[in-house]
């Protein structure tokens, strides 16, 4: 306590969403200002509840450090005159310092002699330094969205109510807008409104919870999880597992308190994903399953209050589902209706992009360009995926999807099986969709898979087409996102594709649509990607120089490049390499423009390029398959016997002959051994990390 910061700001009720970001960025934000300000301090926790972002600091310095303070004035010659008394230069320069003439000393630069005062600068009580730091973390604290009320002119993201900041039991005092800090807080809002003083972190959390409300995260998380789980055990049943829910919901009640529902057994011929859907998106509700993981017509809805009557309790949330379920319940049957196939020819009237044309005609791009990939990757499945690229977008139509956005490809799957759809089709539509962010899931099987591939890329050409381009933090069709979902897609399915090959195709399907020059537009394409491809592997902890040797020389099979990266990593802690890569630098310089390849044996009159020549004609020979069969581990290890013969070619053999013919032998020479390691990547570029 004695050196403990606890400090709370109440507000009204925060987005569950923007809880864990705030408290994540108090941290940092406290962590940069202690520092800046060289106050040292121990751990740092942080609580809160909708009401309330909370801090605590353990072992925060009473003061500053004192601190020798030099400051540089004018030159010598300019601050003492003839006569070595000083002038207005010096004068002022004391003056703006509030020291007299004698205070200034001399000394030597590297820019010559100048003037400087030495003061001793006495450390701040940390007290004193609080008040100030803690006013900039409110106004610096960034949320997605913030507003302003009243007639103040903070922003933040609900109104303030009140502030609790104590440090070593005192209070920091400050004010913000009209409101003043104190060591008071409040309970819950309902069960328990009065305010109370509190003295440190321990007794914060003691008297809170004896007001009804869990402001450690973790307690309340767990709490949430006993409640529900007791609720559930009164329907026979256990809780769907659901961890995004149980985050939200803990973020959205002080203290939970768990109520078992029911729901009418007809409901139950909705799809589980429909009923799961209406109770959890809107309601926040949990559905309830039995021992065999099937839906039963019950929910558990979590109140921030305790309820006297649970029956009445119950019934007041069934009412509100009930509304939910029967809409979904008619959707259901109307969507029912028509076949997915049918609503194809109604995407015209639904745009895509503003230039881009319709949904309709970006279905049809898709259909096309999924095919051709079906055609090289999967040829006996080219008309099941051209088939699920038809279908991919019909479900947007639907009065299900339009009620529930979340449930887009989820219903053209289950509509697709009531319409009699192959299964693989069916699995297809819902998959294409996948990855919907990084780390999530990728899609199974091959319909899904290129279709998904055939989506991302046209809506990536399509928006550089027409200068659509991420700049900055600026992305508004998500093109990064789309690019590493299908980079994962293709390295998780090890397909050799031909990228370049795929975004020409891309653009062509586009027509006149786009307002690009091809060509450049294509390059740009694969450079995008390529960039997004060594961001994510050096993320990953590939270094960085090892991806760029392989991607600086070719990129297009993004499989095949990361086989590549994959063995120079893992041959450059060889000592031999080091070596070598030192040595293809010296090549790559000596050679610069060189291109011719071809070698006059009868030039090579040296001992060491005559055995420099045969080694490599022995190497070439020996990898060539080896690359043809891209075991690139092997190739390498096959490159390294030019160690030897390379140095001692360089130590011996002087390149620049005066003699051009047999300078212009030697240079090709060396071009043709860049060309053999070139096949695998740029050694040169490895150089920087295997000579550490």
């Amino acid at each position: 306590m004695a050196h403990e910061l606890l400090f709370e700001i109440g507000t009204e009720e925060l987005p569950a969403g923007f809880i864990m970001p705030a408290l994540e960025n108090i941290k940092n934000i406290l962590t940069k200002k202690l520092s800046d300000f060289s106050l040292k301090f121990g751990e740092i926790k942080t609580v809160a509840t909708p009401r309330r972002l909370t801090v605590s600091i353990s072992d925060l310095t009473d003061r500053q450090p004192d601190s020798i303070e030099e400051i540089t004035g004018p030159p010598k010659k300019a601050a003492y005159d003839a006569d070595g008394n000083p002038t207005k230069a010096a004068l002022g320069f004391a003056k703006s310092r509030n020291a007299s003439v004698d205070d200034l000393k001399v000394v030597a630069t590297p820019k010559g002699e100048y003037l400087m005062l030495v003061s001793e600068k006495k450390g701040k009580e940390t007290i004193a330094i609080l008040p100030e730091l803690l006013v900039e973390l409110i106004r610096e604290l960034p949320f997605p969205k913030s507003m302003r009320w009243g007639t103040g002119s903070t922003s933040f993201a609900r109104p303030i109510q009140w502030l609790l900041a104590l440090y070593g039991g005192n209070v920091v005092r400050f004010q913000i807008e009209n409101i003043s800090s104190g060591n008071i807080t409040k309970g819950h809002r309902f069960m328990a409104p009065d305010p109370f003083e509190v003295k440190d972190f321990t007794n914060y959390l003691d008297k809170l919870r004896k007001a009804h409300v869990m402001a450690d995260i973790s307690e309340r998380r767990n709490g949430l999880m006993k409640e529900i789980n007791q609720a559930a055990r009164q329907a026979e049943g256990t809780i769907l597992p659901d961890d995004e829910l149980i985050e939200i919901v803990t973020q959205l009640v002080e203290t939970p308190h768990a109520i078992c529902g029911t729901f009418e057994k007809r409901f139950l011929d909705l799809p589980s994903n429909v009923l799961i859907t209406a109770m959890r998106e809107h309601q926040k509700y949990f559905a309830v399953i039995n021992e065999n993981n099937k839906l039963l017509p019950n929910f558990i809805a979590v109140n921030n209050t305790m309820v006297k009557d649970a029956k009445l309790g119950a019934e007041g949330h069934q009412r509100v589902l009930r509304a939910r379920l029967e809409d979904a319940l008619f959707f259901f049957r109307e969507d029912k209706k028509r076949p997915l196939a049918d609503r194809v020819a109604d995407l015209s009237g639904v745009i895509f992009q503003a230039k881009l044309g319709t949904l309709l005609e970006k279905t049809e791009r898709i259909t096309k360009l999924a095919g051709l990939m079906a055609e090289k990757l999967a040829p006996d499945l080219t008309e099941t995926v051209k088939r699920t690229a038809r279908l991919s977008k019909s479900d947007l139509l639907t009065a299900m999807v339009n009620e529930f956005p979340t449930l887009q490809g989820v219903m053209g799957r289950d509509y697709a099986i009531l319409d009699g759809e192959k299964m693989e089709v069916a699995n297809g539509i819902l998959e294409h969709y996948r990855p919907i962010r990084a780390g999530s899931e990728l899609p199974d099987g091959i319909p899904g898979t290129l279709v998904s591939m055939a989506d991302r890329l046209d809506s990536i050409a399509g928006c550089f087409g027409i200068g659509q381009v991420p700049t900055g933090t600026t992305d508004p069709y998500g093109l990064r996102r789309l690019s590493l979902g299908l980079l994962h897609i293709i390295q998780d399915k090890s397909f050799s594709i031909s990228l370049s090959e795929f975004v020409e195709k891309a653009l062509d399907l586009f027509e006149d649509k786009l307002t690009e020059d091809k060509k450049r537009t294509q390059k740009n394409i694969l450079e995008f990607i390529k960039a997004r491809f060594a961001n994510d592997l050096i993320s990953e902890g590939v270094p960085a120089e090892a991806v760029e040797a392989v991607t600086s020389i070719s990129f297009g099979d993004v499989v095949d490049c990361r086989k590549k990266i994959e063995a120079l990593v893992s041959i450059s802690s060889q000592p031999a390499f080091t070596l070598l890569a030192g040595s293809f630098k010296r090549v790559m310089n000596i050679i610069k423009d060189h291109d011719d390849t071809s070698v006059d044996r009868g030039l090579l009159t040296e001992t060491a390029e005559q055995s420099l020549y045969e080694t490599y004609l022995a190497v070439a020979d020996e990898s060539e398959p080896l690359l043809e069969e891209k075991k690139y581990d092997q190739a390498l290890e096959t490159v390294l016997k030019m160690k030897e013969p390379v140095d001692t070619f360089f130590d011996d053999v002087m390149v620049m002959s005066e003699d051009l013919r047999i300078r212009n032998n030697r240079l090709s020479l060396l071009t043709a051994i860049s060309r053999l390691f070139l096949k695998i990547g740029d050694f040169s570029k490895m150089y920087t990390i295997t000579a550490q």
